[in-house]
């Protein structure tokens, strides 16, 4: 089977051009402005920009253990609406990802529910550095610096320093130092104001524990990348160590600050904290000036209820896998940033990051994710329209311009017209770590 996708403004590696593209079974076999090839469907998409399916590199999915606020079926019906044609799951479900077994039995479960493509981060303990070390289908391992519960809570630097220097797999890390949060926790017991939570987990949680962890991989020439930049400090820490580290926004740290909490409460309250409109100014120029490479979500849902639960009961984290392409997309149309930019932050970046066989760009032999995307649609955010388990958005009643309107998951459409085909199945992503990252 071929399908022509002709008459796109196609975003290619090195250039933007109308052009036609040839889907043959699951891979891209022509891109060109006059393909040649016979093909047995043909798709106009006059007026419309073709772009690489979105790898979102940071997302919790709950199951197992935590399916009341998402599971895997949801989320990624979630994704192939939202233009997300592969994502990476942390490992803080029930139980935690933690063991090559564990990771073995998530990879099985995607295969069977998942609308999308799928990888697993297995997640670090001060016990595990065996099945670390054993570790094979994964992009990478995840460890909580700070900011974590159970076991996979690494505060420990002997700990820390046996993982990064025995371990292989490229390393990501959520940074924020524990000891920092529970001194300003003591310090503000008894609040019940959401805006304390910024105050708690602080410009300098963060910037400690990233400090800590650029140490650690410096010293270890070990391959890091961080996650989810909230502050302007660590984009300065990020210029000390431009070309030797990776690292990633996600919308909330570029689209909220602290001045949301008077308007959303406890609906923007995620770890690390939203911090000021300096600091989202500050990530924003350190994305277009390449100190920050990726945007992806941190999707991390709860049900409604649990969230306007009064603080401090109320969790930490919010939903954004179905919206964060028309997010940016949006901010494009204000002249933010460009849809290259966008592009290379959102599909190329997190490929060569994690090194993934075949997907980030449209290139012959490439795999068949594609979204296609109307620059010019408008359309409001509304709860009651969000495929994610949990039905809301921190951005309900908002109208962005520009939206997805097509998806394929290697050569199968997926989305279209604000339909899911729950017939659909994504794969286990593959991952090529010879390759060696994003300076590779």
């Amino acid at each position: 089977m071929r399908t022509l996708i002709k008459n796109a403004t196609v975003v290619l590696p090195t250039e933007t051009l109308r052009a036609g593209v040839v889907i043959e079974g699951q891979k891209i076999a022509e891109v060109d402005p006059a393909p040649q090839l016979r093909v047995d469907e043909t798709i106009d998409a006059l007026g419309l920009h073709l772009i690489p399916g979105v790898i979102d590199d940071q997302v919790h999915f709950r199951e197992p253990g935590l399916t009341h606020k998402e599971d895997i079926a949801h989320a990624s019906r979630a994704c192939a609406k939202g233009g997300v044609t592969t994502f990476l799951e942390m490992p803080n479900t029930k139980p935690t990802t933690t063991t090559c077994d564990r990771l073995a039995d998530k990879l099985t479960l995607a295969a069977g529910e998942s609308r999308v493509n799928f990888g697993f981060y297995i997640g670090a303990t001060g016990a595990n550095l065996l099945e670390l070390k054993a570790a094979q289908r994964s992009p990478g391992i995840k460890i909580f610096i700070g900011s974590s519960t159970g076991d996979l809570l690494v505060d420990e630097q002997e700990a820390l320093e046996h993982i990064f220097a025995e371990t292989t797999l490229p390393i990501c890390a959520h940074c924020e130092d524990e000891a920092t949060v529970r001194a300003n926790a003591a310090r503000l017991a008894g609040t019940t104001d959401v805006a304390d939570h910024s105050k708690i987990r602080d410009h300098a949680a963060a910037f400690i524990a990233t400090k800590r962890a650029f140490d650690l991989a410096r010293r270890h020439r070990h391959r890091f990348h961080l996650l989810h930049v909230s502050t302007g400090d660590e984009v300065d820490l990020l210029a000390d160590h431009a070309g030797l580290l990776t690292a990633e926004a996600c919308p909330h740290h570029l689209l909220f600050s602290t001045a949301d909490y008077a308007r959303l409460g406890t609906l923007v309250q995620m770890n690390p904290s939203l911090k000021t409109v300096g600091d989202n100014e500050k990530i924003w120029q350190g994305l277009r000036d390449g100190l920050l490479q990726v945007v992806a979500t941190d999707h991390a849902p709860h049900t409604l209820e649990e969230k306007l639960l009064p603080y401090p009961q109320s969790p930490s984290g919010l939903p954004a896998v179905e919206n964060s392409l028309a997010l940016m997309l949006d901010q494009a149309s204000r002249g933010r940033c460009t849809l290259r930019q966008i592009v290379h932050w959102m599909c190329e970046a997190p490929a060569r990051v994690w090194d993934f066989v075949d997907k980030g760009r449209i290139e012959p032999g490439y795999d068949a994710d594609l979204v296609l995307v109307d620059l010019n649609k408008e359309q409001q955010v509304l709860n009651g329209e969000q495929l994610t388990k949990c039905r809301w958005s921190p951005w309900h009643g908002e109208t962005l311009r520009g939206w997805p309107v097509r998806t394929w998951v290697l050569g199968q459409q997926v989305f279209q017209d604000g339909r899911v085909d729950d017939s659909v199945r994504g794969q286990e992503a593959r991952f090529d770590h010879s390759l060696g990252g994003y300076w590779g």
